[in-house]
């Protein structure tokens, strides 16, 4: 068996795709919702939160001396920090990006491209990772499962 996930697209190149498709097809078609400018203001709020988020989490990786492509080789399982309440901080990430693009600009194609980038992430990215992770950390990582949530709430 192979030392990977076995992932071929990197999430970070197709969220970066994603919202690049989003915008410009926001652009062409002028699909745009009125919001409030309070919504606005909680758009950019979490965009900024959402943002910052995915550094401290690439630094968490980084200084665990592991690589942030699912299609890497990993040697331990981060527990720590945001890795204690969610086993899946950088995704939550792109796909907060996305919806908070959507608050803050009022483009539905954000929005409907979360919800698809959050669809490929799970079935073919996440499901993957835990498939890898336990045949190589097994009942360590089985344990890591059961205390910390995939997505936050569940």
């Amino acid at each position: 068996m192979k030392d990977e996930a076995n992932i071929h697209f990197n999430p970070l190149k197709i969220f970066v795709i994603s919202l690049s498709f989003s915008y410009l097809i926001g652009e062409i078609f002028d699909i745009n919702m009125r919001l409030t400018l309070l919504i606005n203001i909680i758009g950019l709020f979490l965009l900024i939160v959402f943002f910052v988020s995915f550094f401290i989490c690439a630094r968490i990786f980084f200084l665990h001396n592991e690589q942030l492509p699912p299609s890497t080789p990993t040697e331990k399982i981060i527990k720590s920090g945001i890795y204690s309440y969610t086993r899946n901080p950088i995704y939550i990430s792109f796909v907060g990006f996305q919806i908070s693009m959507f608050l803050l600009f009022g483009n539905i194609i954000y929005l409907l491209s979360s919800l698809l980038l959050f669809l490929w992430i799970h079935f073919f990215v996440v499901l993957r990772e835990e498939t890898y992770l336990f045949n190589k950390f097994g009942q360590e990582y089985e344990k890591y499962k059961s205390t910390v949530p995939r997505w936050i709430f569940f």
